[in-house]
């Protein structure tokens, strides 16, 4: 299923979601008309699906991560885990353009709205709790600023990169954290 939950990214970040249907994620997979009927039940069971395929393909590497955290807790070790984020973004490109598809199909559909939305809640309070977990400096507000100026990066990154090409992307994350972090 990881397989036809990849092709689903891929084609809802190529196509949008109007392009997204069963039969496009067989074609994607490459794999006979049908296949997907065989996991998913109907296309919001599709997009379910698609939200937790897109949180794996994002997390962290868990080696990488022990690495990086082996480092004590600073504005510098928040700094490094800010870029590891961008080179996750760069590396599962399809990822970002794909949830931001079904955020844009959330308003759309209530019963997609409630589900992304529990999703979202969930990971920005995991990412809270990573973050105060580790020790990391900052409080709860600083985490949700540093998450809204991540995403922000993120979305102007994929959809006009022409706006950030003038600025130095490891700088501007620099100046976030010495900015939003106390201390």
């Amino acid at each position: 299923m990881p397989a036809h939950l990849d092709a689903a990214i891929e084609v809802l970040a190529r196509e949008g979601s109007r392009g997204l249907t069963l039969r496009a994620v067989d074609k994607e997979a490459a794999v006979p008309t049908g296949t997907a009927s065989n996991y998913f039940a109907n296309r919001a069971d599709l997009l379910a699906h698609v939200m937790g395929r897109t949180r794996e393909r994002l997390t962290p590497d868990t080696t990488e991560l022990a690495d990086t955290l082996s480092a004590k807790p600073s504005h510098e070790l928040v700094r490094t885990l800010m870029l590891q984020l961008v080179e996750r973004m760069r590396r599962e490109r399809s990822s970002h353009p794909a949830m931001l598809e079904l955020r844009l199909e959330a308003t759309r559909r209530p019963e997609l709205h409630t589900e992304l939305a529990s999703f979202f809640t969930a990971g920005l309070e995991a990412n809270i709790g990573f973050h105060l977990g580790h020790g990391l400096p900052g409080d709860r507000t600083v985490v949700v600023l540093l998450y809204l100026a991540m995403l922000g990066l993120i979305v102007d990154g994929l959809t006009v990169p022409e706006l950030l090409a003038a600025h130095q992307l490891d700088a501007l994350v620099d100046a976030m954290v010495r900015r939003l972090l106390p201390g």
